[in-house]
């Protein structure tokens, strides 16, 4: 008999994590209050998992899984290698099963499993019984289990996922002809939510049109008061009719009360009712993508006596969003001023997949608005981590039904196209970064019909103010439609508003799809500053006009913005290529045009929790076969760039009256010259040998970006990528770790083909392997990234980096040693299939086999043969003169 662990950490403490600033995620939906008879526990935790199709009943509570691999959840099926576009992933049905004993004080309770997405078409079995077909990957499936678990007794919850090809459901399309591509799996979260019989519903299960669960909606608003209205589903699935006082408390982030309603309402047995009201709030703090401010909204739900039976909180933003045809965009009652520039987001990672845990979720946001990114195009209806991040931040998020290029005309692709469209609405229609609904399939000829039913559909699941679909400028039934995308310039209407949904993409054909936009990280210096030019403004645009930063922002009012194709590298069916066109990789390292786009964000300093004001960047890395211009990218008035120490200055001023992108990209012509820097280095002047760049606002220096040129590779850094979220010990939680080859002083050694290895003990797990070329892991322009995973337990873990083929000459390893921080989320597992998690070839864990004695011992000797080195320059220096200087 397996035992059931769930862990007893106050949810206090998963409270406070919102007043340290560091995110807090929804879960199911909500944020868990304590005292309310609701509890959330997670089930990611300890799963046995087959991948493959399976002789027999692997959904039985009989069935013996113990030879099953262990693992948590999100989990996608495999790991895959950077490289794994072309249907290199597995398609076809796998297996997840969970066995627990369910505590008796959740016994009495309305219970329900929620699963945040599970890819393709699932079956969800518990205790050997179908409760669920569920088809489609994109929305939660979220099954009622109060009357099928049973007490005292092993549990079992069996899934079997299928990510194959289906065209009776959206996105449709065989992964072979798809531009991204169907990672499987139980790829994000799964919760057990509990609470009384009388109690708040969830949108998504209730299938009620404009209703279920709590909706918040706005009107008339502007910087004197706002009305939020409220609208709260109570279902009594008790023995007998009850009254009950809904109440609605809105709260500042300071906790002062900002307003409070409370409605009385009778529900009978077996039935449900709304209660309605609203609340007026007097010079509200509107939210917008320069200033996210969020209201906490707590929904309690009291019997006849005044005891709190259910309740919950949502974080609410209080904004107006309106589109005004040739005026173009208002938000908050105001014209926005300039474009809403951003990007547009498919969720895969590399080696994951799909299965990004919610700090990467994080973390992805969190990078791009510190590009200056303020709106995210999401191809398909996102994970809740991902929306929630957008709320804090301040991205706008526009949110589409999965598709692209496919319109199948049996009957049951449209009935469950539109039953996704509902849903979609439905999940997200109460965040505050919700900017429209794109509900048609993207790049497809559907018919007419489909395009009003799918607006339709929209207003009638969202018959408020402030929300509006859109389409493509062009398609069928567009005339139906306000808000046009994909605008089509000398057909603009006078009665549109426009968003370019797409563009920076630039392929000869669709063929061979070669691109000075394409560029992978590791081609080096040259490509990466192209693909940078070709996003800002390209020196052929003269003669081959195309869609660019500098041409979008010359567009007119009615065109109020655009998403660039694409933020990151991301992985493909139709073609054997990954995307190369991200401003970062697929790891999520950056690319040079990542601090162009970063360069067009406004200087002003803001209380964004993402970076922000002024800022300035070299992106030039001194090596040999460096340009001969210099090009730096800064919001700044002005800069001034120090070749040299005592050396050549070179000022740009920026014309502050020009139209455009806000800021162009800097050039200093002609002033790198590598025999310059050999003379300063052959003279013992490496320090004085730098390139410094200066940002400057009203005449002083605000930003400074130093650069000095790669010397001999001298150890190995390492660092975490982690946005300054720590690694949460829940099992399934993932942290970047950036390995670098540095000179003495720190520096990048770009030009580099190491090939290093990482090991790791303590609290935490190397994801990936040789099969997939991540341990030992290429070095590609200068640095190598690992993936660590969290165990169950909070705890130290040290991870070393060294060359696969070390050598006394050869740079000093690197060691990084960080802590993962208790998991605040009550969790249900076995311990027995948490002890097996590891110990398969799917997941790597390398102890570090080298005692510290030992360690030291051979970096003494690598200084030592340096010191040796430093012999053999002096002597090179003192017979090399004269020659080739």
């Amino acid at each position: 008999m397996k035992r059931l662990f769930i862990s007893a950490i106050l949810l206090l403490m998963a409270c406070h994590l919102l007043a340290t600033g560091l995110p807090c995620f929804s879960t199911a939906g909500f944020y868990e209050l304590p005292n309310t008879g609701r509890e959330v526990y997670s089930l990611n935790l300890a799963w046995r998992f087959y991948k493959g199709e399976i002789e027999g009943s692997p959904f039985a509570v009989e069935f013996d899984d113990s030879a099953w691999e262990a693992v948590s959840v999100p989990h996608g099926l495999e790991y895959l290698p950077v490289e794994a576009s072309g249907c290199a992933n597995y398609q076809g049905g796998a297996w997840y099963r969970k066995r627990f004993i369910p505590d008796e004080l959740l016994e009495g309770k309305q219970l329900f499993l929620h699963f945040e997405g599970i890819m393709g078409k699932s079956e969800i079995y518990v205790n050997g019984k179908l409760l669920k077909k569920q088809y489609g990957g994109y929305l939660p499936a979220i099954i009622d289990v109060t009357d099928e678990l049973v007490w005292g007794k092993e549990n079992v919850i069996a899934v079997k996922a299928d990510n194959s090809d289906d065209p009776t459901f959206p996105v449709g399309k065989s992964q072979n002809m798809l531009d991204f591509t169907y990672f499987g799996g139980i790829y994000r979260d799964c919760w057990l939510v509990a609470h009384n019989r009388i109690f708040v519903t969830n949108a998504n299960y209730e299938n009620e049109v404009a209703g279920g669960g709590l909706f918040v909606s706005f009107d008339k608003v502007s910087d004197k008061s706002a009305i939020v209205n409220l609208k709260a589903h109570i279902r009594n699935n008790s023995p007998k009719n009850e009254t009950v006082t809904v109440s609605f408390t809105l709260k500042k982030k300071s906790g002062e009360l900002a307003g409070e309603e409370a409605k009385t309402i009778g529900v009978r047995k077996g039935k449900a009712a709304y209660a309605l009201s609203s609340i007026i709030v007097k010079q509200p703090s509107l939210w917008s993508p320069e200033s996210p401010y969020l209201y906490d909204l707590d929904v309690l739900v009291k019997d006849a006596k005044g005891k709190v039976i259910d309740g919950y909180r949502q974080r609410v933003g209080i904004r107006s969003i309106e589109f005004r045809q040739t005026d173009g965009l208002w938000i908050n009652g105001k014209r926005y001023e300039g474009k809403l520039m951003g990007t547009n987001r498919h969720q895969d990672f590399a080696v994951l997949g799909n299965a990004l845990p919610n700090s990467l979720q994080w973390r992805d946001a969190k990078k791009l608005r510190d590009a200056g990114m303020k709106v995210i195009r999401t191809h398909y209806v996102i994970d809740p981590a991902f929306m929630d991040a957008c709320d804090e931040l301040g991205l706008f998020a526009l949110v589409e039904v999965p598709g692209w290029q496919f319109w199948n005309k049996e009957a049951i692709f449209a009935k469950r196209l539109y039953s996704d469209i509902r849903n979609m609405v439905r999940i997200h229609r109460n965040h505050a970064s919700l900017f429209f609904w794109e509900p048609i399939l993207n790049e497809t000829n559907y018919p007419e019909e489909f395009a009003k039913k799918a607006l339709d559909i929209c207003k009638e699941e969202y018959p408020y103010p402030y929300s509006i679909a859109a389409c493509d400028h062009g398609t069928a039934g567009d005339h139906y439609y306000s808000l046009l995308l994909r605008p089509i310039e000398d057909k603009l209407r006078v009665d549109k508003t426009y968003f370019i949904r797409e563009w920076g993409d630039n392929v000869d054909d669709w063929n061979a799809q070669n691109s000075d936009s394409r560029v992978a990280r590791g081609w080096g210096e040259v490509p990466m500053l192209l693909q940078a030019e070709h996003y800002a403004s390209p020196s052929y645009i003269k003669e081959f006009p195309i869609l660019c930063y500098e041409t979008i922002c010359n567009k007119p009012d009615q065109i109020i913005g655009a998403c660039f194709w694409h933020s990151f590298d991301h992985q493909r069916g139709y073609h054997a290529d990954p995307f190369y066109g991200g401003m970062m990789d697929a790891f999520r390292q950056p690319k040079t045009s990542y601090y162009m786009f970063m360069s067009q964000r406004s200087p002003e300093k803001s209380g964004l929790i993402a970076d922000s004001g002024p800022m300035v960047h070299i992106a030039h890395e001194l090596t040999p076969f460096s340009p001969k211009d210099v090009t730096v990218y800064s919001n700044c008035e002005e800069v001034r760039l120090t070749v040299f120490k005592n050396g050549k200055r070179y000022v740009y001023k920026k014309d502050l009256n020009r139209k455009g992108m806000p800021s162009p990209i800097i050039t200093f012509p002609n002033v790198f010259h590598f025999m310059e820097w050999k003379a300063m280095a052959r003279s013992q002047k490496q320090e004085d040998a730098y390139l410094l760049a200066e940002g400057l606002i009203g005449g002083k220096v605000v930003a400074t970006h130093k650069r000095y040129p790669a010397g001999q590779a001298d150890r190995i850094s390492l660092r975490l990528d982690n946005e300054k979220v720590p690694l949460k010990a829940d099992g399934s939680d993932v942290v970047v770790v950036v390995a670098e080859i540095v000179d003495k002083r720190g520096t990048v050694k770009r030009l580099n083909n190491s090939v290093i290895r990482f090991e790791i003990e303590g609290e935490g797990r190397l994801l990936g392997d040789a099969s997939v070329g991540v341990n030992p892991s290429p070095v590609v322009w200068g640095s190598a990234p690992a993936l660590v995973q969290s165990t169950a337990h909070p705890g130290k873990i040290k991870v070393v980096a060294s060359l696969q083929i070390p050598g006394q000459s050869r740079p000093l390893e690197g060691v990084l040693e960080f802590e993962s921080v208790p998991n605040p989320q009550k969790e249900i597992f076995s311990e027995k299939v948490l002890s097996d998690i590891g110990k398969s070839n799917a997941i790597t864990v390398n102890p570090v086999n080298k005692d510290e004695l030992k360690r030291e011992n051979e970096r003494l000797r690598k200084e030592l043969n340096q010191l040796k080195v430093k012999e053999v320059e002096r002597q090179q220096t003192l017979f090399g003169v004269g020659i080739n200087d």
